[in-house]
């Protein structure tokens, strides 16, 4: 006999609602009772389902047009590898320089955590900027058009006006500035995350897709970089990309549900 107010499902029927959130959509799970006294009988579960999984975050969406600027550049503007290449290591500074800020405001309540950025900052800062100033040389000296290699600014940032992908810069700082505010502030990640965690966060970004890129980039560098070598090429990385950023997403949300 059913209850009042409860679906009629075999002989017995238990409903569990976890809708302390009202964004939460309940999903409904079947499943066979293991109680001997009521053979037969189903469990039906009402469970929630964070927004997080079934939405694609503004972030997300942004991160997908500020990539498609370097597919503009090589259809239009018949940008070179070296250009993609030389975009996309700009693209560690400026995520180097806003996990700089995000450590900064990580974990605010914890004092213990604020003694620990005075040294975790300045270490992050010499050994990802020299990391970075590596990999920038040798994208330089692999994949530019020749010439003294110095690693100063004033030369990458000649190489940067040189190829005309100032613009590109510009789009992709946005998408990271736009994630950092609407995610990191206004979506309190910053209450969820450790100077630890994310000391380590950008290697993890930066190994995996230029290893990736770099495979692509030789690739297509020895089939003479034709086009479609190089939008397949910006396909992988946006993929990439937007796989990393909406995990990171989801690894948050599940830290704010717990």
């Amino acid at each position: 006999m059913a209850r009042a107010g409860y679906p009629d499902v075999g002989s017995a029927t238990y409903v569990r609602a976890s809708l302390t959130n009202p964004d939460w959509t309940p999903t409904l799970r079947l499943t066979s009772s293991n109680r001997s006294h009521q053979r037969g009988a189903l469990l039906t579960t009402i469970e929630p389902t964070s927004p997080a999984d079934r939405d694609v975050p503004p972030s997300a969406l942004v991160l997908i047009g500020a990539n498609l600027v370097p597919l503009v550049g090589v259809i239009a503007f018949h940008w070179t590898i070296f250009s993609i290449f030389l975009l996309y290591w700009c693209e560690n500074v400026v995520v180097g320089a806003f996990n700089v800020l995000k450590m900064a405001l990580a974990d605010p309540r914890n004092a213990g955590a604020d003694v620990l950025k005075l040294f975790l900052i300045p270490f992050f800062i010499v050994h990802y900027g020299m990391f970075t100033m590596v990999h920038g040389i040798f994208v330089l000296v692999l994949f530019g058009p020749g010439g003294n290699v110095s690693p100063s600014p004033a030369r990458f940032l000649a190489a940067v006006s040189d190829a005309g992908i100032s613009y590109a810069v510009l789009a992709i700082a946005l998408s990271h500035g736009f994630s950092f505010v609407h995610n990191y502030l206004a979506g309190g990640e910053f209450r969820r995350t450790s100077p630890q965690q994310l000391m380590a966060q950008p290697y993890a970004r930066v190994v995996v897709l230029h290893i990736a890129i770099l495979a692509g980039g030789f690739a297509a560098k020895a089939m003479g970089a034709p086009t479609v070598a190089l939008l397949v090429l910006i396909g992988l990385k946006t993929a990439i990309d937007l796989h990393s950023h909406l995990a990171e997403r989801r690894k948050l949300g599940m830290a704010a549900a717990a």
